[in-house]
């Protein structure tokens, strides 16, 4: 089979599409005749050795999936051989096939196609997580999304509004801003062309807001964190931007507010039920036609450098998918 390789912690030019063994069971994994996955930012650092977690080379990058169970290991009573099927692996996903615990395997609804499906899990996941979970995000309360245009930021925007928030949506173009009106944003910031933290003020009366969620970093984290209202939160996504901020706290101390980390990676694996939950109402939600994946873009997986400089100079509007056949 073919798979894209890092056979060291390198920049993605270093990574090569080759032939190798097709996998085979453990006892508890399966094997995915893998159909789409979906092309993330943590790829790229991944394969750097830059990301929290450093799998043993080699490896293929490729956190989630989608595709077809071909063969069960011992012990496996679902999914069963020919169920279609997403997968959050962390890793391994750009190849043809994949084994995996059969623990990281959801059946898809008859309703689903497998490029959606590639593009479902880390968005969504993360982006419920975040913001029912770890921002306890409420009805009437104000939302303000950084890097809004991204994956992880749409859904948090389609999310935030279907959890009954008022959502500002925030991103570097009008026509990426033009999408997340698209997705139900309330009111749009355009932060290369405004000051953001004047622009929040207008926006809420200078209320500020209730919950920022920011997958960027940056030079935007700080006034961010000053436009949080009395007893608002703060959540730390990721760092899209490539810089990690330094935050003084006496922030958080005058307005009593909250810093909340999100690692849905880490809270999946550590309470497996209440993901399970999480990810079963998101895919109702998603049969019931009120969550949609926007993918600007699929490629082959011979493709995969391209993908994979899509993502990282931020041409992709939503999700970018790999697809195999």
């Amino acid at each position: 089979m073919k798979a894209v390789l890092a056979k060291e912690y390198a920049p993605v030019e270093r990574l090569a599409l080759e032939e190798v063994a097709a996998p085979h069971p453990s006892p508890g994994e399966v094997v995915i005749a893998v159909k789409a996955c979906g092309v993330n930012f943590f790829d790229v650092l991944i394969v750097q050795g830059k990301y929290q977690t450093k799998p043993p080379l080699p490896f293929s990058p490729g956190g989630e999936l989608a595709g077809i169970v071909s063969e069960v290991g011992e012990g496996v009573t679902t999914p069963t051989r020919g169920t279609r099927v997403l997968a959050f692996t962390g890793y391994g996903g750009y190849a043809e096939q994949v084994a995996t615990n059969a623990a990281n395997v959801v059946a898809l609804p008859p309703q689903m196609d497998f490029v959606s499906a590639a593009a479902f899990p880390i968005t969504y996941g993360t982006s419920y997580h975040a913001l029912k979970d770890r921002g306890q995000l409420q009805a009437g309360e104000t939302l303000l999304v950084l890097g809004a245009s991204g994956g992880v930021g749409l859904a948090a925007v389609e999310l935030g509004k279907l959890m009954g928030a008022r959502v500002i949506a925030c991103a570097s173009s009008d026509e990426k801003l033009a999408l997340c009106r698209e997705y139900g944003a309330d009111a749009l910031i355009n932060y290369r062309a405004s000051d953001l933290r004047e622009r929040v003020r207008e926006l809420t009366d200078n209320k500020g807001v209730d919950v920022v969620y920011d997958p960027v970093g940056g030079a935007y984290a700080e006034p961010a964190v000053r436009s949080l209202a009395f007893g608002g939160r703060y959540l730390v996504i990721g760092f899209a931007s490539g810089e990690i901020p330094r935050i003084p706290l006496n922030l958080l101390l005058l307005k009593v507010s909250s810093l909340v980390g999100v690692f849905w990676g880490a809270f999946a694996k550590a309470q497996p039920a209440r993901n399970a939950a999480n990810l079963a109402g998101l895919l109702g939600w998603y049969v019931e036609g009120r969550l949609k994946p926007h993918v600007s873009g699929t490629y082959p997986l011979a493709s995969y450098g391209e993908a994979l400089e899509a993502v990282v100079n931020r041409r992709v509007l939503g999700k970018a998918v790999l697809v195999m056949d």
